[in-house]
């Protein structure tokens, strides 16, 4: 029997456009290298699978929002590199991480996605990369693919997802347009594994995971219980094997009435989850969540009760408290 036709095929789809070309001599298609010596193949933060992807990643991941473009040029390469020598081997962003998006200015890699390709091909074979689509229109899903293929310096994505699933989504529209072009980058091993972040309608986010067939989630998740997620969303996850990362896990809530450990904690200890991301302005905050990841897989479970740690969160859950619960929030971080 003669096999389908891909849609896209990964070669092509990378050569046939004067953008994409670039990503031939820049990421080196055929071999890949690593910089890991022998000391530093050790994996040093616990691991866990995620979900149906059967990827392994570590339970603590690196974003690329706000926190990480707040670090200058000549202190974000030393974050970057700390994070991915350290263990971290899952790394998101998405095209609307950047400088001008966030009022941070210029600098030599204006957004995450041109920061990782500074860093991260030489640990290719070791990482796991994970972007978004911004627009909700098909017809620019190639583009959007390319030019974080370009700016990655790779030539696959790991992880493809909708950027911010929220109520005006349909599900019906989703699956006929983007979905289906999402799928068939899937198919060609442009992409990997496909999905959604949402931190605006748990129950939209349910919705989605119910009606089709996604590989991963980045869903908000934190004990104030803002938008129900672990309740609403996460069960629909788990029902399906879906791969669950949880975000907004630290911003807002750290020092305020929980620490960094309780909080990590009760992300990791969330059936289901399988890691969370968190963006780092700054080598000791990543250097202390790093070491409450080495702790917490000697001595799991969680130190601190969730139930009491909810309740005492329970009054942040707002905007008043959350600044991503905010009206005109931009995902990655309002700077405030």
């Amino acid at each position: 029997m003669k096999k389908k036709q891909d849609k896209y095929s990964r070669r092509e789809f990378i050569q046939k456009s004067a953008k994409g070309a670039a990503v031939i001599s820049a990421s080196g298609l055929i071999t890949s290298y690593s910089l890991f010596s022998d000391k530093d193949k050790e994996i040093k933060i616990p691991q866990r699978t995620l979900g149906k992807t059967g990827l392994k990643v570590s339970i603590l991941s690196f974003g690329g929002g706000s926190q990480f473009l707040k670090n200058n040029d000549g202190d974000w390469e030393k974050v970057l590199r700390k994070a991915v020598e350290s263990g971290i081997n899952l790394f998101d962003t998405a095209p609307s991480y950047n400088l001008a998006g966030f009022n941070l200015g210029e600098g030599k890699a204006s957004g995450s996605e041109e920061r990782f390709g500074e860093i991260l091909p030489g640990y290719r074979d070791k990482i796991i990369l994970s972007t978004k689509l911004e627009s909700r229109d098909p017809d620019q899903v190639k583009e959007s693919v390319e030019t974080s293929l370009v700016k990655m310096k790779t030539d696959y994505i790991d992880i493809l997802l909708i950027h911010a699933i929220a109520p005006p989504d349909d599900v019906a529209e989703i699956e006929k347009g983007l979905y289906k072009e999402m799928v068939a980058l899937k198919e060609s091993g442009i992409v990997k594994h496909i999905g959604f972040s949402s931190m605006d309608s748990a129950e939209r986010s349910r919705d989605f995971l119910e009606k089709l067939d996604f590989d991963v989630v980045i869903l908000a998740m934190n004990p104030t219980g803002y938008g129900n997620y672990a309740k609403v969303a996460l069960p629909a996850a788990r029902k399906k094997n879906t791969g669950v990362i949880a975000m907004k896990v630290l911003r807002d809530i750290v020092g305020v009435e929980a620490t960094a450990k309780e909080l990590l904690e009760y992300a990791w200890t969330q059936e289901g989850v399988a890691s969370a991301v968190v963006g780092h302005f700054g080598i000791e905050p990543l250097e202390e969540n790093i070491k409450l990841a080495h702790e917490f897989g000697k001595s799991e479970p969680a130190s601190a009760d969730p139930k009491e740690l909810e309740s005492r969160l329970a009054s942040l859950a707002g905007p008043h408290a959350l600044c991503w619960a905010r009206p005109g929030y931009i995902d990655g971080g309002i700077i405030v």
